[in-house]
């Protein structure tokens, strides 16, 4: 079995990345993970506005952007290339510093598959581009607590979005899982269930609160309250 970039076992060629971030080193560091796990970095941005360029051009399979980058930040990047608005969006995960978490929600809210911290380590920066490559999302668990502590601080709107079809009590104890970072293994542990029965659970949840992802379950659930389970 060949790294998880590495798809040369069933024909298909490695994960191709682009890389944002106006630090060098940086790019340099997660250039040296990304290529020894098999996957292949097509291009290296130093700005928001260029990494827009470069993706429109490279059409990536996963695009990696810091938040704070001169003349375009990340966010407004992520807008521009995978907004609600856009038809054909090119996935990007997110990564920045401990500090800058106060921008989860707005990256997320742009559209990012993924939120990752800078020191989240190899193996969670390999789980998120994977996830956004097959068209999935993952937020490092720390970010999920942070982010819940944010959206409960925030007063909710009246008017709440709520689902097409009522939740099951098990879609409802999934979507907390989910809400609070855990991947399909974990909840599958968490909830003593299979993984298969897990993904049709998150497809339900997509389905009836209108989510293109797990990131979008996510935020659905922190701002209609249900992130802390419902109150019986």
């Amino acid at each position: 079995m060949g790294e998880p970039g590495d798809d040369s076992e069933d024909g298909r060629h490695p994960v191709r990345v682009l890389l944002a971030d106006d630090q060098e080193l940086v790019r340099m560091g997660f250039r040296m993970i990304l290529e020894a796990k098999g996957y292949e970095v097509v291009g290296e941005a130093t700005n928001g506005r260029e990494a827009v360029e470069m993706a429109r051009e490279l059409r990536p399979d996963v695009c990696l952007f810091d938040i704070r980058m001169p003349e375009m930040d990340g966010i407004e990047a992520t807008r521009i290339l995978a907004g609600p608005e856009v038809e054909d969006p090119v996935p990007v995960v997110v990564i920045t510093t401990f500090d800058l978490d106060e921008y989860v929600h707005g990256a997320l809210k742009a559209g990012a598959k993924g939120f990752l911290l800078k020191d989240a380590g190899a193996e969670l920066l390999v789980q998120a581009i994977e996830a956004a490559a097959n068209g999935d999302a993952l937020i490092a668990p720390s970010v999920t607590v942070r982010l819940l502590e944010h959206l409960t601080s925030v007063p909710a709107p009246r008017d709440l979005p709520q689902p097409l079809e009522p939740l099951t009590d098990r879609e409802e104890e999934v979507l907390v899982t989910v809400a609070r970072g855990r991947t399909n293994a974990e909840i599958a542990d968490e909830l003593f269930i299979s993984l298969s029965t897990v993904k049709t659970h998150l497809a339900s949840l997509m389905m009836k609160i209108g989510a293109r992802n797990r990131v979008e379950i996510a935020m659905w659930a922190h701002e209609t309250g249900r992130a802390r389970g419902r109150e019986l």
